[in-house]
């Protein structure tokens, strides 16, 4: 039996925290997502669910992205993550389909990722595409996906990530 993906509720918090306490093994990405909240800026998150248990999440939130002078409607994917144990069962990439659809959804035309380079491109993730952007993050591991053809067609641009992810 499959797990449910579906919207995260404001009931979910504490197990979605401690989720994210037990995959990274710390606070950062529990803060991270407290602060996408309490500011507004989350437009995508879902939980993964089997039998009352909350076994995967994955946030996408706002990222203000410019490119050649024009505003692309850009989301960042961070943070997303499955319960220890129950990783390399699809979980994660249930989640990620479920989110871009969402993403898609709600008018984004791009979704920006720092992740696993031999992980991410299957999605259709794509460090090339991200190079034009000068961001706090660079290399393999900085990719992007156009949800919208073209979004990212440009010679110069920039992500400014909001002051919860703390950078």
């Amino acid at each position: 039996m499959a797990e449910t993906i579906r919207a995260a509720q404001p009931a979910d918090a504490e197990a979605i925290a401690a989720l994210n306490r037990a995959a990274f093994g710390g606070e950062e990405e529990v803060d991270i997502v407290e602060r996408l909240r309490r500011d507004g800026l989350v437009a995508v998150e879902l939980v993964a669910e089997r039998e009352g248990t909350i076994r995967g999440h994955i946030l996408l939130s706002w990222l203000p992205t410019m490119l050649d002078g024009r505003s692309v409607k850009a989301l960042a994917l961070a943070p997303m993550a499955v319960r220890p144990g129950l990783q390399k069962q699809g979980i994660g990439g249930r989640l990620i389909a479920a989110a871009l659809g969402e993403a898609r959804a709600v008018g984004a035309e791009a979704v920006i990722v720092l992740g696993h380079p031999d992980y991410y491109p299957r999605f259709g993730f794509s460090a090339a595409l991200a190079r034009p952007l000068a961001s706090p993050f660079s290399g393999e591991a900085f990719m992007a996906l156009e949800l919208v053809p073209g979004a990212l067609a440009g010679q110069r641009g920039s992500v400014s990530y909001p002051s919860a992810f703390g950078l």
